[in-house]
């Protein structure tokens, strides 16, 4: 199997402990190249090469695909310029800081041939993908509600999260996955209407909480709650016509390397330990090379960017 080799952009926590380490485990690929602000964290993820620019990663002809995991108002310019230079691309969630950027980095996969996915690492789980599949399947019955909620007491203090500029806020940081839940659920074409939305405001003016409920296809009601001051909870609970489903304790969206329970009506459903990061990175590898695999397609990903646009218009 021929491999692809990646180019990382940042060298953050997200880089550091979760996708070099996934990419390093992962069979068929290699950390070709990492360019940081700091050459120390670069080299900490033991790729081939350490470039002192993005520029010159994005151009480095080795390297056949490109980890963004820079602050959320950088991923349109980057993944753009890196798409134009020839590199696939993986990128952070949030894709972007609004569905124009979104569009524009659309129209740059499609213009140079390159794939291009937003890296929502808690779809590529067997548990989610387990639930969404069997509510898509009909087994609850017409569905009727979604029950969704990611919150945690954040420690933030000097960080981007706390600039509007830089696509802070709590809905845009953890609030996303609750919305690509909902969207996997009622389908990515899905009509959607705003029927109530509360923010509380933090001094710089990002959400601190949002709290959110939207209809979908005229009949479907989804509650979410994103917060950087509530207890730690993660949450998703499906509701039909003849059963609910839910992700069992209080990592719905961030499993990680430790077994996990789905709940199908009055079944439990154990999963074992897995690393999403790894199943991610496998299988853009795989549609890289021209192999059968899931990718979070990106009518999905502009369905919940307009979600955000359309919310954060909302406070």
């Amino acid at each position: 199997m021929t491999s692809t080799r990646w180019g990382l952009l940042g060298a953050g926590w997200i880089a550091t402990k979760a996708i070099a380490p996934a990419m390093h485990a992962a069979s068929g690929a290699i950390v070709q190249a990492v360019a940081s602000r700091d050459s120390a964290r670069s080299r900490a993820l033991n790729p081939v090469t350490i470039h002192e620019s993005y520029e010159a990663l994005i151009n480095d002809p080795l390297v056949d695909a490109v980890y963004i995991s820079l602050p959320n108002h950088l991923h349109c310019q980057w993944s753009v310029a890196a798409l134009k230079a020839g590199k696939h691309v993986l990128c952070e969630k949030p894709f972007a800081i609004n569905s124009s950027e979104v569009e524009l980095m659309i129209k740059a996969a499609r213009e140079n041939d390159r794939l291009l996915v937003e890296a929502v690492w808690s779809r590529w789980h067997p548990r989610m993908a387990g639930l969404i599949e069997y509510v898509k399947a009909g087994n609850i019955g017409k569905l009727h509600s979604i029950e969704s909620s990611f919150t945690f007491p954040a420690k933030i203090a000097g960080n981007y999260r706390l600039s509007p500029a830089m696509g802070g806020g709590a809905l845009f940081d953890v609030g996303v996955y609750p919305l690509h839940a909902m969207a996997a659920l009622v389908g990515d074409d899905a009509q959607m209407e705003i029927k109530d939305c509360i923010a509380t405001l933090g001094p710089t003016g990002i959400d601190l909480t949002t709290t959110w409920q939207l209809r979908f296809a005229g009949s479907i009601t989804a509650q979410g709650v994103a917060s950087f001051e509530m207890p730690e909870n993660q949450s998703l609970i499906v509701h039909g016509e003849k059963e609910s489903v839910e992700l069992v304790g209080k990592e719905a969206f961030t499993s990680w390397n430790s077994p996990s329970q789905l709940r199908l009506g009055e079944k439990i459903e154990e999963f074992e330990a897995v690393d999403p990061y790894q199943l991610m990175i496998e299988n853009f590898g795989k549609k890289v090379q021209g192999q059968e695999s899931w990718v979070l397609p990106l009518e999905t990903s502009l369905f919940v960017q307009r979600a955000l646009d359309q919310l954060h218009a909302a406070f």
